[in-house]
């Protein structure tokens, strides 16, 4: 399936098209779309463009319900130059041995339409040289670079957060494109409000070019729709009867930015929790919830797009749906763990989180089209990561076959992958102890242990 943009214009005409990141023009057959309007996405589609059509027209056809009425939240953040501007910015970039995918998301960085930022790398735990002479000979000044040994995304992203200069710190993967409006979108609502604490934004597949892509965008993938939210921990949002703890529900690590002097006060992210870690993930949810539980507010942000490099084969997502189990309890674990505080409100919301599972879980498995279609291991059935989305922006016409509509869910849920999810869920505070055990022997068995360390594991540069 191509992967492609259309852009609408102000009153849905002059419509242009362009492929995605990395893909080729759109031709004949079936396209995911996203669609834009006045440059801001609102939404998805697939069409079909017959062979001989004009792409443009077919899909501009299609996406005409999407664009009825205004588009979602608030005026696009002024360009450089013009009205206010977003507060600075550190990019931190966690890596291992990983350069050429590096290098792709470290072009789309520096081409960010930011004033004020900075970027930096961690390598965490390298095996070679190879990471460190890309960020030297390549970007130069441009792009900082910094050694973390001790292996595990989140000690990586604590590295980068001890050396950050920025107001605000955002965080992204090393297999991700970042629109170039994405960082402006993500930092500017710190400047409006100064209780918020972090912000999250849109994350699309990069491309759908294998079954286990399309299956994972299909059920979810990581969106969380197009309608930007404000999640308050004085007001609590009535349709999350778990909040704070249904914290996949916020956003995703792939896009999310911190108030830096915030996040250091609620002592950065937990080291035993993550990717490298026995863990296996949940550390942006840790940091989610912890910024939440401190009283600061999260900000989701569609209008912050970047382009996500879904895994390619089987074998990769059989791995992922265990590593999202087990990082979902692992979080949870650790915020109970490190926050023993937060365990009566979490008790208290529990009944009310597991009647709406159910619920939820009884409306999908009537719809799924054989009995599989709640599939996922989020607290309420949402998707692969337990980060299921609100939504993709109105149906339109192509409204049942739009991968990320995350309800419809066309394609079948494999029960092999519903299994190790579960067992992923099982596993997760066992791998989480595990985690803070092998820890202990670096001094960062606790959150906040890798903040601050000054120039103790600083690498060249």
């Amino acid at each position: 399936m191509q992967v492609a943009e259309l852009e609408l214009g102000d009153h849905g005409e002059g419509a242009s098209l362009r492929p995605g990141p990395g893909s080729p023009p759109v031709a004949a057959g079936e396209v995911f779309v996203l669609v834009r309007r006045a440059g801001r996405p609102v939404g998805t589609l697939v069409g079909r463009v017959p062979e001989g059509a004009d792409a443009v027209s077919v899909l501009a056809g299609l996406a005409q319900d999407l664009v009825k009425g205004p588009v979602p939240g608030e005026a696009p953040v002024a360009a450089k130059g013009s009205g206010p501007v977003p507060p600075s910015a550190s990019v931190v970039v966690a890596t291992r041995e990983r350069a050429g995918q590096l290098a792709r998301a470290l072009d789309s960085l520096l081409a960010q339409d930011h004033p004020d930022f900075e970027i930096v790398v961690v390598d965490n735990a390298p095996l070679t040289d190879e990471t460190r002479v890309l960020v030297e000979r390549k970007y130069g000044d441009r792009v900082r670079y910094v050694c973390e040994p001790v292996p595990g995304l989140a000690t990586a992203h604590n590295r980068g957060l001890d050396v950050v200069r920025g107001e605000v710190t955002a965080f992204t993967d090393d297999d991700v494109v970042a629109d170039p409006r994405w960082l402006a979108e993500l930092t500017a609502p710190f400047a409006a409000d100064p209780g918020l604490g972090c912000a999250t934004g849109l994350i699309l597949p990069a491309r759908l070019r294998t079954p286990a892509q399309v299956l994972l965008e299909s059920h979810g993938g990581f969106a969380k729709g197009f309608t930007p939210r404000t999640y308050d921990p004085a007001d609590p949002p009535a349709d999350e009867p778990l909040f704070p703890f249904t914290a996949g529900r916020f956003g995703s690590g792939a896009g999310m930015a911190f108030r830096t002097a915030v996040l250091r006060e609620v002592g950065g992210f937990d080291p035993a929790t993550g990717a490298g870690t026995h863990a296996r993930g949940g550390d942006d949810l840790y940091g989610f919830v912890r910024v939440l539980a401190h009283g600061y507010r999260l900000r989701y942000v569609p209008a912050a797009l970047v382009w996500h490099h879904h895994r390619e084969t089987w074998r990769d997502l059989e791995t992922q749906a265990f590593g999202y189990g087990a990082g979902l309890t692992a979080y949870l674990t650790a915020v109970l763990v490190n926050r023993p505080g937060l365990l009566p409100a979490f008790l208290a919301r529990l009944p009310g989180g597991l009647a709406h599972a159910r619920a939820l879980t009884a409306v999908r498995n009537g719809e799924g089209s054989d009995g599989e279609g709640s599939g996922g291991v989020g607290s309420d059935g949402e998707g692969l990561d337990g980060k299921g989305s609100g939504g993709q922006g109105s149906e339109g016409k192509a409204g049942a076959r739009v991968p990320g509509g995350h309800d419809a869910r066309t394609h079948p849920w494999p029960r092999r992958l519903s299994r190790l999810q579960r067992r992923g869920m099982l596993y997760g505070p066992l791998g989480y102890l595990r985690a803070r055990r092998a820890l202990r022997t670096v001094g960062l068995e606790s959150p906040g242990a890798a903040v601050g360390r000054g120039v103790r594991t600083m690498g060249r540069r």
